[in-house]
């Protein structure tokens, strides 16, 4: 029995951290790709932009609920779909003829890794418990974190190798061999005591909130930000997120429990969270830009994904401290420290030259890092400590929610920031390299901000979670503190 046991948990525990490494990877490596892929196909970076957003939103808007499918009708089942949709989407991005075939292909990828990082951490948390139960969730935090700070350079070597198809015809054939072996090895499960109803209305006013918000943010600068287009957008939006509390009350299963946000510590750690998650996929979309530009820089892909290894390398080489810091110090000065060096480093970054080097930027980037590596883990923690036993769960979804969305909309406002400054310096005569520099400065500027606002954050919602309770439970989520993918 103990052997077959052991056969059961290595089955979903192989699955699961193949999978994720390999949603890791190609979601990592997208925007180092982006250039390349402009080149190819003829497409402007503006409209590629949504192959990094568009994956995010749908993210955001599924995430939850695929959680929601695999307790109703199978987890094993929702991440075998997962996987078939991957692959789908793989075949239909390495065939695309036009940019936008590329962007549609994203977004239909958006869906498949959330049920992918949703069901497979369902899967592990089932078939085991106590000691067994955290080294399989780190095993799994770790494979998502090697595959994030991997991306870039696999993206890079296999664009320098066999083009930025190529990428995504090998992350097809993983996920692909992934379906027979997960059938084979991982047992079916569900939960019989969740009601049998999925909120699909509160997963549709979601994508409503934050598409036309994210669609303002990136085309605001060009259509005016008074313009009916830019209205009518936030329009909706507004009108979206009334109505989103309103269907949430009348849901037997909610997407998201409305109790929980009458929670200060949960709300100002998840906006933390998000502002942390938003901020390095924000930076992460404009180096990849900046770096490959022949005007500034003019690396190669591969070089570009090497040049961005420190910066992945670092943030997973700074979790193991988090654990001790929290406990010795306590979750609110490691979280407000984190958003203190990120602060400092965008707001370095924010009077950047176009004489600067890379080695110039790097130090910059480097404590960022640092600081996302310190920031990210407490907070996610501090989200479930401030809730009771039964709600965390519920608490870790809503974390995993915020993660995306902040990917999404913060990645929307610095690519508008970052194109519309460098194309008005440009149209004013100013030359190239000057005209990027400056874009990439202001957007970094923006990004300083929305860190400063992380360190109130950080502040206020540690002020009424018992230091013992949040600091314990750092060290279960500074292990899977990248388990949702940010491009890089």
């Amino acid at each position: 029995m103990a052997t077959t046991s052991a056969v059961k948990t290595g089955g979903v525990l192989g699955t699961a951290c193949v999978s994720t490494f390999i949603v890791n990877v190609n979601t990592s490596a997208v925007s180092i790709l982006l250039p390349s892929i402009s080149a190819d196909l003829g497409t402007s970076l503006a409209v590629l932009q949504w192959a990094v957003t568009g994956y995010m939103l749908v993210g955001a808007a599924t995430i939850v609920t695929s959680g929601a499918l695999g307790d109703v009708f199978g987890r094993r089942r929702v991440f075998v779909l997962g996987l078939g949709l991957f692959v789908v989407s793989c075949v239909l991005i390495a065939l695309a003829p036009g940019g936008w075939m590329v962007v549609v292909g994203r977004v239909v990828q958006g869906a498949a890794g959330a049920a992918i990082l949703a069901s497979g951490l369902s899967l592990l948390s089932v078939v085991t418990e106590g000691p067994a139960q955290m080294r399989s969730v780190a095993y799994w935090g770790a494979a998502a974190a090697a595959g994030a700070a991997a991306g870039p350079v696999v993206g890079g070597v296999l664009n320098e190798a066999a083009g930025w198809q190529g990428l995504f015809w090998i992350a097809a054939a993983v996920a692909a061999a992934c379906v027979p072996w997960t059938l084979r090895t991982v047992p079916e499960s569900r939960d019989p005591d969740r009601p049998r109803s999925i909120d699909v209305p509160g997963t549709l006013l979601v994508a409503c909130v934050l598409a036309p918000f994210v669609f303002a943010m990136t085309k605001g600068s060009d259509w005016g930000w008074w313009s009916v287009p830019t209205v009518v957008c936030l329009a909706v939006t507004a009108l979206a997120a009334i109505a989103f509390p309103v269907v949430e009350h009348r849901m037997a299963a909610p997407l998201v429990d409305l109790r929980l946000l009458r929670n200060p510590v949960l709300v100002g750690a998840t906006l933390a969270i998000l502002i942390g998650a938003g901020a390095i996929a924000g930076l992460s979309f404009l180096i990849s830009l900046y770096f490959q530009d022949p005007a500034t820089f003019g690396m190669s892909s591969l070089l570009a994904g090497l040049a961005c290894l420190p910066v992945a390398a670092l943030v997973v080489a700074v979790a193991p401290a988090v654990t001790p810091l929290a406990h010795k110090f306590g979750p609110r000065p490691v979280i407000v420290a984190g958003f203190v060096l990120m602060t400092a480093g965008f707001a370095v970054l924010a009077v950047i030259r176009a004489s600067w080097s890379y080695w110039a930027i790097l130090p910059s980037l480097l404590g960022i890092a640092v600081g996302l590596g310190l920031s990210n883990g407490p907070a996610s923690a501090l989200s479930t400590s401030a809730v009771r036993d039964e709600d965390v769960g519920a608490a870790s979804g809503v974390s995993n929610m915020a993660r995306y969305v902040g990917g999404a909309v913060l990645t929307a406002v610095v690519a508008g920031i970052y194109s519309s400054v460098a194309a008005t310096r440009t149209a004013t005569g100013g030359a190239p390299a000057d005209a990027l520099a400056t874009g990439f400065g202001r957007a970094s500027l923006a990004l300083a901000i929305f860190s400063a606002a992380g360190v109130l954050l950080g502040m206020l919602a540690a002020r009424r979670t018992h230091r013992g309770v949040a600091a314990e439970r750092v060290s279960a989520t500074a292990a899977v503190a990248h388990t949702v993918p940010v491009p890089r």
